[in-house]
């Protein structure tokens, strides 16, 4: 998670394979935020009423003029989402298989959080 100063505030991991929206419940931080997602958070709305996640098109409906917009509009702010996750990817830890011990993933991972929060200021 970012705040909007584009600054890392929330880390959270488990052991092996789980989907990141599983994390997000069991934190139990999502009553207190405002909460702007993409569609793998797909029911989050159930859960926070203060959450937006895109309009998806199916192959029976096409999304509206509306929708679009509101998509469009929902992107251009979560861009700074996927730049800060692309930043992170620089080191590597996200987008090469770990080989370390997994113990010591979530101190690294927050080591790197922290120079690149460092690095804005």
């Amino acid at each position: 998670m970012i705040n909007k100063k584009k600054e890392i505030i929330c880390l959270d991991f488990s052991n092996g394979k789980t989907h990141d929206f599983k994390l997000f419940k069991e934190s139990k931080i999502y009553t207190k935020v405002k909460i702007l997602a993409d569609t793998g958070y797909l029911g989050i709305d159930k859960i926070n009423k203060n959450s937006k996640i895109p309009h998806k098109k199916s192959k029976y409906n096409k999304l509206t003029k509306k929708q679009k917009d509101e998509n469009k509009e929902l992107s251009s702010v979560r861009i700074f989402v996927e730049n800060v996750i692309a930043c992170v990817k620089k080191f590597k830890i996200l987008s090469e298989r770990y080989r370390n011990r997994r113990k010591r993933f979530g101190l690294r991972f927050n080591l790197i959080a922290g120079i690149y929060n460092f690095e804005l200021g």
